[in-house]
């Protein structure tokens, strides 16, 4: 995982690939041999979880769909404004980003995410804001964090090889 991210705006905190890979299948129906990359990185107040997979991904729209389900299958977070595909203003492959409400210990907590997917890689990006753990899901600038993921993505994937 780089030390930095977003153009040097976050800086990692924890390398959690280890913990990542334990979590992800390496083999299933749509991926094989996949093996993660993943880092905790905190800018401020804010703190950012960067999750990749890299290997064979058969169809990227079931990666990014089975990625977002997964993220509500904990039984304390909550879909808040349903997810949508972004294109990068800059242009570009498209994202799939929405925002999530996580309840941790009675607080809840504002996530908006980013998941993308191509036939060698997956990623996704979820942030926090301390100042503002339990902002209005809906007054998040999606296409803002979709532009945000998208450098993050350009600076994350790696030629295979």
């Amino acid at each position: 995982m780089p030390q930095t991210l977003a153009g040097g705006e976050y800086k990692l905190v924890k390398d959690i690939s280890q913990q990542a890979g334990s979590a992800v299948p390496h083999d299933g129906a749509n991926e094989h041999g996949i093996e993660a990359a993943g880092g905790q990185y905190s800018s401020g107040t804010k703190s950012l979880v960067m999750l990749g997979l890299y290997g064979v991904i058969d169809d990227p729209e079931t990666t990014v769909d089975h990625t977002i389900r997964g993220m509500t299958s904990d039984g304390k977070t909550e879909v808040a404004v349903a997810d949508k595909k972004f294109t990068p203003s800059g242009g570009g492959d498209s994202l799939t980003c929405g925002v999530d409400v996580r309840t941790e210990m009675g607080q809840k907590v504002t996530l908006p995410f980013c998941v993308w997917a191509d036939s060698s890689t997956s990623g996704n990006v979820a942030e926090t804001d301390a100042s503002e753990l339990s902002k209005d899901p809906q007054s998040v600038d999606l296409q803002e964090f979709a532009d945000k993921a998208d450098r993050i993505r350009e600076e994350v994937r790696k030629p295979l090889g």
